[in-house]
């Protein structure tokens, strides 16, 4: 889903924080970014033992069709579309570590809801549908102040390898939170994979609870007077600034192709290739395995290539290699699947690692909640949308026909990148012009 180093850039126009005051040694004697890390990292694992745990409930233990399946991924992202932008503006009106930690609660609780109804005999699709929706939104919440917080934590020259750490974990924890809901869907059933990702999102709020910095409180600018006037000016910032506009289209057509083959990926798996839970979670992680190359590859290709050349290579992985994932079938035909999803996987991460860090050191900070929800309204909006249209698909012509035509449209979507100044560029700009 398509963002963020390259060179360390200059501070954002317009920052409202103080800058932050990097400690000798680095990242790793950084004691509240490591906090930070670490409760990234547990819950990112927890996250993705669930991505593949919930559709698992639905269909092993609910009996739930293709299109119900879909709708599950539908409901996660949905909050994007209809709450995104007021929380961006909100976001960058407060503190943002409490509404971090509120946001893990609140998931951790709608999580741990799961293995209780079922306990009760009382769970049932609509229940799945609403836990999915709640964490969706307490997730626009997070990742909305996540974004903003970063660069209050760390000077400007350490966010880009923050970044690249972050998204590693990231993007490693696609391959673990898969298999290991996989295996535990195997042995204990996959409502108890369901259980640790509550565990996990308590784990994440109370390592942000022992941050010790203190964040300062933003500072409104002079005449912003409502929320509604908040949200036009990050909107505006966006669909004027000839980058972040290019990068948001592209972003949002590529997460149609995306989420509408794994929408439907996990029903094709275990009723049309007939696997096994736990071989589907492993198959899964290993098609993940691309991203965890290409967070750590980032930052090397972007100094060797140059940021906007680095985007472009990410965008050819993300979009032709997805033509071989259709290709998957039983016995050694599954290869194709691993094969397509690491270097589609692999061109996802290094785009995110470049275009986050780009967000976020190019935009003024005064801006930058705003700037990233605008962004995401688009590039996470489309995630429903395609979950639904991939299960429409699917629902008419199988699970194997919708992630066919879903990859076509995934193959095409670099051409965008192609539209406007990034196509010229060696290097992205360090601010506005």
């Amino acid at each position: 889903m398509s963002e963020r180093p390259g060179p360390a850039v200059t501070a954002p126009a317009g920052a409202s924080a103080p800058p932050a005051v990097a400690p000798s040694g680095g990242l790793f004697r950084h004691r509240d970014f490591r906090l930070l890390w670490t409760g990234h990292t547990v819950s990112a694992v927890g996250s993705n033992m669930t991505a593949v745990a919930l559709p698992l409930v639905a269909v092993a233990v609910l009996d739930a069709s293709t299109f119900q399946v879909a709708v599950l991924t539908a409901a996660a992202w949905l909050p994007w579309l209809l709450a995104g932008l007021p929380v961006g503006a909100w976001v960058d009106r407060v503190r943002r570590r409490p509404v971090m930690i509120a946001a893990d609660l609140v998931a951790a609780a709608l999580f741990a809801g799961v293995p209780v109804a079922a306990l009760l005999d009382l769970l049932t699709v609509g229940h799945l549908l609403v836990v999915a929706l709640g964490a969706g939104l307490a997730r626009v919440f997070f990742e909305t102040a996540d974004q903003v917080y970063l660069p209050t934590l760390l000077p400007p020259e350490q966010v880009p390898p923050a970044n690249a750490r972050l998204h590693a974990t990231q993007t490693a924890s696609y391959l673990l939170g898969p298999g290991l809901a996989g295996l535990i869907a195997q042995l204990a059933g996959a409502v108890t994979a369901v259980a640790l990702d509550a565990v996990s999102f308590l784990a994440s709020a109370l390592c942000l609870h022992r941050i010790r910095a203190v964040e300062p409180h933003p500072r409104r600018a002079a005449g912003t007077v409502s929320l509604r006037r908040d949200v036009a000016d990050g909107l505006r910032f966006v669909t004027r600034d000839p980058y972040l506009r290019v990068l948001t289209v592209f972003g949002a057509a590529s997460n149609i192709g995306l989420t509408g083959y794994q929408a439907v990926l996990v029903v094709f798996l275990v009723r049309s290739a007939g696997l096994p839970p736990g071989l589907v979670g492993l198959l899964i992680g290993l098609a993940s395995v691309g991203g965890v190359v290409g967070a750590a590859l980032a930052a090397r290709l972007a100094r060797r290539l140059g940021t906007a050349r680095a985007l472009l290579l990410a965008g050819a992985l993300t979009g032709p290699p997805a033509l071989l994932i259709p290709l998957a079938g039983p016995g050694a035909r599954v290869a194709w699947l691993v094969l397509g999803g690491a270097l589609v996987s692999l061109g996802v991460a290094v785009g995110n690692v470049v275009k986050g860090s780009f967000r976020q050191t190019y935009t003024p900070h005064r801006l930058l909640g705003r700037v990233t929800v605008s962004m995401h309204l688009l590039n996470y909006g489309t995630i429903p949308l395609a979950a639904l249209l991939a299960g429409m698909l699917g629902a008419a012509w199988g699970p194997a026909g919708a992630i066919r035509l879903m990859t076509a449209w995934l193959a095409l979507t670099p051409l965008i990148l192609l539209i406007g100044p990034l196509r010229r560029r060696h290097e992205l700009p360090a601010a506005p012009a």
